[in-house]
């Protein structure tokens, strides 16, 4: 009976978590297709044809609403690029790392959100919170890979590099995503060259600021 008993809860638990998936999916499309300004509860509740009380069981509000969907775009983004940053893999060229990061912006969907959510981060303390943390995490990451690449490198210039780079690699999104602007060769060739000199300064005849002179 006990074994049943857990069989049924880990059942519900289980529904719970993939209903829950689908409304964020809901609310997600609905920040894509129509930006912030039209992600409210009743939006969600009617596209997905539940009562608003049925959502409000999942999401209390429209900031937990909000800060679901951020919170699982940040960490799905994460999860992607933590393989790509990993500090124990130094053998990889600087500029073929470069060039998987930037990769990761031809998805047009994922960049929008991120435009949308950077966009409600400026409005909201709890998005921009997240925000904030998400790009602390992704600073860290960076840090460590040019440290581990680069051991005589002091720690202060890691982190001012990691900083560059990642505003150079984020920012390069609005205007490589057709928000801003469209990807070009050349300038990708300047992004990459730029964000190689981050990574690998001895490798790179690029001037950057934040390196440490040798």
């Amino acid at each position: 009976m006990k074994d049943e008993a857990t069989s049924g809860r880990a059942a519900v638990t289980n529904k719970g978590a993939q209903r829950r998936a689908q409304l964020l999916d809901i609310a997600e499309g609905i920040l894509v297709r129509s930006g912030h300004a039209e992600l409210t509860m009743r939006a969600v509740a009617n596209a997905a044809g539940v009562r608003l009380g049925h959502l409000q069981y999942y999401f209390p509000s429209h900031s937990d609403l909000v800060a679901a969907v951020l919170d699982r775009t940040m960490q799905r983004s994460l999860h992607r690029l933590a393989p790509l940053l990993a500090a124990a893999d130094i053998a990889v060229p600087g500029e073929d790392l470069a060039r998987l990061l930037l990769a990761e912006q031809h998805d047009p969907d994922l960049v929008r959100v991120y435009a949308e959510l950077w966009a409600l981060a400026s409005r909201d303390d709890a998005v921009a919170a997240v925000v904030a943390t998400f790009y602390r995490t992704y600073e860290a990451h960076v840090a460590a890979v040019i440290q581990a690449r680069h051991p005589e490198l002091s720690e202060p210039t890691c982190r001012v590099n990691a900083r560059v780079f990642t505003i150079l690699i984020e920012g390069a999104s609005l205007f490589r995503s057709g928000i801003a602007a469209t990807a070009d060769d050349t300038t990708d060739r300047a992004i990459i060259a730029t964000a190689t000199a981050l990574l690998d300064p001895e490798s790179s005849t690029t001037p950057t600021p934040g390196i440490e002179p040798r």
